[in-house]
């Protein structure tokens, strides 16, 4: 009844009142019934539940806190590339392109970390969202990046990006190791995390 007085039109007036919520002129409620309860069920259903699903199966659960889901593939050399042989370990996943420029200006912060860490556990993967091969183990060879890359050639079709709900480089995580998720926003403060 508080936020209905004032506001009499506005979207949470008008999803109670679409729940159940009758409010008079005074704006006192006429209806008895649970309607914050139908209010919250409403907007989860109608509203966040839609929106989580377009964020594809695994970007749903990475949150702060929450286990990192594993992936298993190869890297440009051919070798086993997965979350779970690096547990143990802290991760950093850098969702990136050679053609972005953000995502360049963030390397040598990137090989900052990995030179002071590295030795203490700290391991870098890198999904490159790029479509040429050639010049992505160029760019990478030229620029020193020394971690392991995963590349499909498929650009914003990449299948773990696809997975895991990427649509914006860079995209930067911080996993513990434990797997657990630390940071989805490490973009700018690699080091503070």
């Amino acid at each position: 009844p508080t936020h209905v007085r004032p506001y009499p039109v506005s979207a949470l007036t008008k999803i109670l009142k679409r729940t159940g919520w009758e409010v008079e002129a005074s704006g006192e409620h006429t209806d008895r019934k649970p309607a914050l309860g139908r209010a919250i069920i409403y907007v989860l259903r109608n509203a966040l539940l839609p929106l989580i699903s377009l964020l594809g199966p695994a970007s749903a659960a990475l949150v702060t806190g929450a286990v990192f889901p594993d992936f298993s593939e190869q890297d440009t050399t051919g070798r086993p590339l997965s979350l779970a042989a690096l547990r143990g370990k802290v991760v950093f996943i850098d969702f990136w392109a050679t053609w972005c420029g953000p995502c360049v200006a963030e390397i040598p912060h990137v090989k900052e970390a990995y030179g002071k860490f590295h030795d203490k556990g700290f391991e870098i993967v890198g999904i490159s969202l790029d479509s040429d091969k050639t010049k992505l183990t160029a760019f990478t060879k030229q620029n020193g990046m020394t971690w392991p890359q995963y590349f499909d050639g498929k650009g914003w079709g990449n299948l773990i990006s696809s997975d895991y709900g990427i649509n914006g480089i860079p995209t930067m995580w911080l996993v513990d190791k434990k797997g657990m998720v630390v940071s989805t926003n490490v973009r700018g403060r690699l080091e503070a995390e």
